[in-house]
């Protein structure tokens, strides 16, 4: 019998690590252990909810005005006290958010295996997604089983020196979750205000582009508002002040720009599968997209998901507003453009990534 404890601190976190949980379960010979520390709160209970996936314990960090060496600091003190009481076998984190990183620190300190879901993606600019491309390059350091997403991201992890026998090739678990929430008859409140005209769907929050990069691509989204009748671009506004202060501001009071609270899982994923195209700085959106053959315009300079350009779902468009606009009146108008990324192929896995890792992990541990 082996005990994994899975961590787990951010709603997309929770949205990719659930399947592998679920997974987990049914295994007879795993003593599974959740463990929720709470860097978001709200976003993350309800993904949870939805996948019927109950928290072992849950730190509940989440404060206003916390700064990164707070959520670092009470990560790390919440993991190691839950270290030394439930003595885990294995703990899993996922991808780069700061508890993944406090998590796995504070288990490298232990002495106590982790295995990383989403590991080798790079864009090799520590400071472009922030702090996301440090943590991901120090939990993989650490970590003993690298579960690489793409073939692309294991190669990365090879450059780089760590050992082929601690890397495997597993698909991306964004894509297994879509199982659980996408139905083809969906509807609601916004598809149906939205009902004959082509959905245009934005996130936008990251840190580097708060301020004037942020508001570049709201002055565009607006213009594409303006010139279009038959576009409804829906925003679900992430609760920053940075982010939602910007929004208001420039967005708000537009017939055809419909702002939202952040949405549930299922809502939003259903959202994606009934848009025309997707306009993000997310990185789960560029995985979770191309398996609903949605094309990408990506909010930023560089990303550490590379495939999904070289696959042509996806196309870095950065924040300057003309390069934005024009990126959306081409999708909008150009037919062939639009067939050509909304028909490549999708290149993060078949869905099948969470039996994979619970196979390596039983297996190999």
């Amino acid at each position: 019998m082996k005990k994994i404890m899975a961590v787990i601190g951010t709603r997309p976190e929770a949205i990719k690590m659930c399947p592998v949980i679920i997974e987990l379960k049914k295994r007879k010979n795993v003593d599974l252990y959740v463990c929720v520390t709470g860097q978001h709160r709200e976003m993350l209970r309800s993904v949870l909810d939805i996948f019927g996936v109950k928290a072992d314990c849950d730190f509940d960090i989440m404060k206003d005005g916390q700064s990164l060496s707070d959520i670092t600091k009470a990560v790390m003190d919440g993991i190691s006290e839950t270290l030394k009481r439930e003595m885990p076998d294995i703990v899993l984190v996922h991808g780069d958010t700061t508890t993944a990183f406090a998590a796995s620190l504070a288990c490298f300190y232990k002495g106590v295996p982790v295995g990383h879901v989403e590991a080798g993606l790079r864009t090799y600019d520590v400071r472009s997604p922030y702090p996301e491309e440090f943590n991901r390059r120090a939990i993989d350091i650490t970590a003993r089983w690298l579960f690489a997403p793409t073939r692309l991201s294991a190669e990365n992890l090879l450059r780089e020196g760590l050992k082929e026998d601690n890397i495997y090739i597993t698909g991306n678990t964004a894509i297994d979750a879509l199982e659980y929430t996408v139905d083809k008859d969906y509807s609601s409140p916004i598809t149906d205000a939205a009902s004959g005209k082509r959905i245009i769907l934005l996130t936008a929050h990251r840190r580097e582009s708060h301020g004037e990069a942020l508001r570049g691509i709201f002055r565009a989204v607006r213009r594409i508002a303006d010139e279009s009748d038959d576009v409804m671009i829906v925003y679900p506004v992430h609760p920053n002040p940075a982010v939602r202060t910007a929004a208001e501001e420039i967005l708000s009071g537009h017939e055809r720009i419909m702002l939202t609270e952040p949405l549930d899982v299922i809502a939003f994923h259903n959202l994606m599968a009934k848009s025309f195209f997707i306009m993000t700085d997310s990185g789960g959106i560029q995985e979770e997209a191309p398996s609903l053959g949605k094309p990408v315009l990506v909010l930023r300079d560089v990303t550490e998901r590379p495939e999904g350009v070289s696959a042509g779902t996806l196309r870095i468009v950065g924040t300057n507003e003309k390069s934005v606009y024009i990126a959306c009146k081409n999708l909008l108008c150009n037919d062939a453009e639009y067939e050509k990324m909304s028909s490549a192929e999708n290149p993060y896995g078949n869905g099948k990534a969470s039996k994979r890792i619970a196979d390596i992990l039983l297996s190999e541990s």
